[in-house]
């Protein structure tokens, strides 16, 4: 079901919020670095068992981008608490794809009064900041800062890191190409440059101790979002579910619906429809 969105402003930032608005068990899911909404719902079955909530981060899909700086990820957890807050969800499963992967392991790291659980798809980053797999990104943010957008393109499309994932992990590829048509190439250029940079702000240590029930998801031919990290947070977090799902470079509808499936399943498993306000 779509969810028709509103809009909530969080200093002078517009964010919109997409929140269906009944099921008995709140899911918080939040999309991935230049995602929106519509990524979320790639990678998600609303259902009337679930309300969910879905935040469109700082100068992502129709969200404006503010003043405040530095971005970071930190920055859009309080954005999507303060949603949740707003629409009255006390607790919730946190959720999210790469980048929102981190949001929803900062919000159970940090809020384990309001995490019933969490669910980490394709995570880009275990525990450091700047993980090496993300410097792509500060790479074509650097391009988009210093050069003209169709000059900053060229140079991307014909570099070394371009030629590695054209051969590697063509649908990462896809994704860094299309950075450079955003319409607010510039502004979503210092999101991406502060958000590589950056880490959900947890520790190992903190991660093994999170108490509630979690799902990992990785998949393979994948540079940005490696298969090895998502068993590595898996086996940190204590009795977490691993799956291993078909690669969006080789089928992405069988990736998506794998996705969905696994989702579905560990939810309906571990919180069996229950009301859980």
């Amino acid at each position: 079901m779509d969810a028709a969105p509103t809009v909530m402003l969080r200093d002078d930032a517009a964010l919109r919020v997409f929140d269906t608005g009944q099921g008995r068990l709140p899911v918080v899911f939040q999309h991935g670095l230049g995602g929106d909404a519509a990524q979320v719902a790639q990678n998600f079955s609303d259902s009337p068992s679930y309300r969910r909530l879905t935040v469109e981060c700082r100068a992502q899909g129709g969200s404006g981008a503010g003043r405040g700086r530095p971005f970071s990820i930190a920055m859009f957890a309080d954005d999507v608490l303060a949603a949740a807050d707003a629409a009255g969800i006390d607790r919730f499963v946190a959720s999210g794809i790469s980048m929102g992967a981190a949001i929803a392991l900062r919000l159970a790291s940090r809020y384990p009064d309001r995490v019933l659980g969490l669910v980490l798809v394709r995570p880009a980053w275990a525990f450091d900041a700047a993980p090496q797999n993300m410097r792509p990104y500060a790479e074509v943010a650097e391009l988009i800062r210093d050069r003209p957008l169709d000059d900053a393109r060229n140079a991307f499309a014909t570099s070394v890191t371009a030629a590695r994932f054209r051969k590697e992990a063509p649908d990462n590829l896809a994704s860094l190409l299309g950075f450079f048509e955003r319409d607010n190439a510039a502004v979503f250029a210092e999101v991406m440059q502060a958000i590589a940079n950056d880490g959900p702000g947890v520790t190992q240590a903190a991660a093994a101790g999170l108490k509630v029930p979690a799902l990992v998801i990785g998949s393979g031919i994948d540079l940005v979002h490696p298969l090895a990290t998502a068993r590595f947070l898996a086996d940190a977090i204590p009795n977490a579910a691993f799956a291993e799902v078909t690669p969006k470079a080789t089928d992405k509808d069988r990736h998506f619906a794998e996705v969905r499936a696994s989702i579905a399943g560990f939810l309906d498993d571990r919180f069996n429809n229950q009301d859980q306000s």
